[in-house]
């Protein structure tokens, strides 16, 4: 069979692909008992934890939905609008206007079908080739990022990223920072992306990066989108100090999966008008509507202030000691081994790296993997760098979300494949 240029992009070699097949593999094999055959330590995944009180709360609101027939309807029965449940948006706008004093309203929120949809439209509605036949890029300020930013674009040589300031924080531990006098953003630049925190590496970029990167997208007339989907307002999942930021030129993306809802496939985005109608045309085009099963179950969560409150009391505390359960399991296991850890100041991962790892990242992630441990290699999250630069074949990315036993087990099978590598590169 043959494809078009399209269809040829959609099915090649992907990282996120990887990494979704390795995560559907596990999670089927746990399922089915065939645990010999399949990896069963997922330390890779992006899947957020089932928190009993999320959960809880999330059953509570479905079992209301059911005895509401009005509601029930709402959310299975409906077309939503293009722009997504006009109540839920307006719910949205309002918390927003609230808590943050952002100057919006309806008209500045749009919903899509998860942040996936949300960085597929915007990406290709603002970079790629444009109608005078020129091509504009997505600046990545701060590699690496998001693995599933790779593919998204419909055009080769979309994203221009800049390599990172490596700052040395405490033994084993460094930060990532934007290294502005290297920060190139000329008349091919179409936006500025970045996710706070960082998928892969927990990074924040401090209140201070973000004003500088608003202002830079300012004074080039383009947007600066800020990937929320693991931080502010919700579901929160920060350890540092940050504050929430937005302006008329900023997009900010949000979504319900990391609150603990992946699967009803909600993605928020708080944007200008124009960007808004936009997504909502192309939210026509590619999909008719927005799922409507989010926006009902935690409407009402949006309009009480109570989505804040549980991301805050709940959702931000139980990372927290996951993650901090998982830097004393590294320290413990990786001790005698050349190893680093990024500061850990959000989201679900660890990112480490291992300088003058004998072998690339791929070839241990093909290690750990025949040895029942999923990680995801670093080398995939450093979209447009020279892949000649050695930092980025020494780093992988692990998740901590999985019970403690798993999380444990996988580090320390991590820890003999490098005790191993590194002996053996020294005979």
């Amino acid at each position: 069979m043959k494809f078009s240029a399209f269809g040829e992009r959609l099915t090649g070699q992907s990282g996120i692909v990887e990494l979704m097949d390795d995560l559907g593999n596990a999670l089927a094999a746990a399922e089915t008992g065939d645990a010999d055959k399949e990896p069963v330590h997922m330390l890779g995944g992006g899947n957020p934890a089932c928190i009993p009180e999320v959960a809880s709360v999330i059953r509570e609101s479905m079992t209301d939905i059911l005895a509401d027939s009005d509601r029930f309807d709402q959310m299975v029965n409906i077309y939503d609008p293009p722009q997504g449940d006009p109540q839920f948006c307006a719910a949205i706008a309002a918390l927003l206007n609230k808590q943050f004093g952002w100057p919006i309203s309806a008209k500045n929120i749009a919903l899509t079908s998860g942040s996936q949809s949300s960085f597929f439209l915007l990406f290709n509605m603002l970079a790629g080739t444009m109608a005078d036949g020129s091509q504009r890029k997505i600046v990545l300020p701060l590699c690496p990022e998001y693995i599933g930013y790779a593919d998204l674009g419909l055009s080769d040589d979309f994203f221009t990223s800049t390599k990172p300031l490596i700052q040395e924080v405490d033994d084993h531990v460094f930060k990532y920072a934007v290294d502005f006098d290297h920060l190139i953003i000329d008349e091919s630049a179409a936006a500025i992306c970045a996710s706070r925190p960082t998928n892969p590496t927990g990074n924040v970029i401090t209140d201070e990066e973000v004003a500088h990167l608003s202002l830079l997208a300012k004074e080039h007339d383009i947007p600066f989108i800020i990937d929320g989907a693991y931080g502010l307002p919700f579901p929160g999942i920060i350890f540092t100090e940050a504050e929430p930021h937005w302006e008329e030129h900023v997009v900010v993306t949000l979504s319900l999966s990391k609150l603990g809802l992946p699967g009803v496939r909600t993605g928020i985005v708080v944007a200008n008008e124009q960007i808004i109608q936009a997504l909502s045309q192309a939210n026509t085009i590619m999909s008719l509507a927005p799922n409507s099963i989010g926006p009902v179950l935690t409407q009402k969560m949006v309009e009480s202030g109570d989505i804040l409150s549980v991301a805050r009391e709940t959702v931000l505390p139980w990372y927290r000691n996951k993650c901090q359960r998982a830097q004393d399991l590294c320290f413990q296991y990786l001790k005698d081994i050349p190893w680093a850890m990024h500061k850990p100041e959000g989201a679900l991962f660890l990112w480490l790296t291992f300088p003058g790892l004998p072998i690339t990242s791929a070839e241990l992630y093909a290690r750990l993997k025949a040895r029942g441990v999923l990680v995801v290699s670093g080398h995939y999250f450093f979209h447009g760098i020279d892949p000649e630069w050695q930092h980025q074949h020494e780093c992988i990315r692990l998740t901590y979300v999985q019970d403690d036993k798993h999380v444990e087990a996988g580090i320390h099978i991590l820890a003999e494949e490098l005790r191993a590598l590194f002996c053996r590169g020294r005979e």
